[in-house]
């Protein structure tokens, strides 16, 4: 039986490994059709569409499945029409909540997005009931490893127009690279700015790991233990469905639990 009991082990971990991996082409392949249609089919003169076609080489994406994407995208092959939509509205424990999705049908999006909040006692609201709480910048992550002196990269992304710097970590879509979390530094810069400061980066042969618009706070409220073990289990369902691209909230989580919004 425990030779039975190690292959139903692994036959479920794979299963589940399936899965999420299904999850995150089918979500690379909505942002790369939309940056396509609205940058067209040149990574060299689409900055959005050259960070999402890495993403899926990261991911290890099969080279077919993004020229197809791409092509749907320029219209050259049919394909789902997919609309960028924003979500705002509030979690458990009164956590602000924007999402950024990519769907093919808002109402179905919507009815759904109102039920999870609903679940959690949270409430799904208008047009802009918690933007005026977040800020709209750019985040790039650039791989602590090729960075030879902390302080002169912080000189140097000044120069190339970031607004300030941190440390976090960095868990890669791919399981044949970096399988274990790497640490970062997270650049951040004004929304109109990320791409060129994320080319200059790159020309400069720094590690760059990840681009990408975000929202950040401009208040915030703390969770205790309780509240944020509730939080993240909204915030895992919220990130598992299929049109949410990105999620962003204002809460913070215990020291120890606070990477599992990273």
């Amino acid at each position: 039986m425990s030779g039975h009991n190690k292959w139903s082990k692994i036959k479920h971990k794979k299963q589940k490994r399936d899965r999420r991996r299904a999850k995150l082409f089918n979500k690379l392949i909505r942002e790369i059709t939309v940056a396509a249609r609205e940058g067209g089919g040149d990574p060299e003169y689409n900055a959005r569409l050259r960070v999402a076609i890495e993403r899926a080489h990261d991911a290890d994406m099969p080279k077919d499945n993004i020229e197809k994407a791409i092509k749907r995208g320029t219209g050259e092959l049919e394909g789902v029409d997919y609309e960028e939509e924003a979500y705002e509205g509030y979690g458990p424990a009164g956590v602000a909540v924007f999402v950024r999705a990519l769907t093919d049908n808002n109402n179905r999006t919507v009815a759904e997005l109102r039920h999870l909040f609903d679940t959690y006692d949270g409430d799904l609201g208008e047009d802009g009931c918690v933007a005026w709480q977040f800020d709209r910048r750019g985040e790039i992550k650039v791989a602590q490893r090729s960075v030879d002196d902390e302080d002169d990269f912080l000189l140097e992304t000044i120069e190339y127009g970031a607004l300030e710097m941190d440390e976090a970590t960095f868990t890669p879509d791919s399981e044949k690279k970096d399988p274990d979390d790497i640490g970062v530094y997270a650049v951040y810069t004004d929304f109109t700015d990320m791409h060129d400061v994320d080319e200059q980066l790159r020309e400069a042969d720094y590690e760059v790991k990840e681009t990408r618009p975000i929202r950040t706070p401009t208040q915030t409220i703390e969770l205790d233990r309780g509240e944020a073990e509730t939080f993240l289990e909204f915030y895992a369902e919220l990130d598992d469905h299929d049109d949410v691209q990105d999620a962003f909230a204002n809460c913070v989580l215990p020291d120890d639990m606070q990477h599992a919004l990273d």
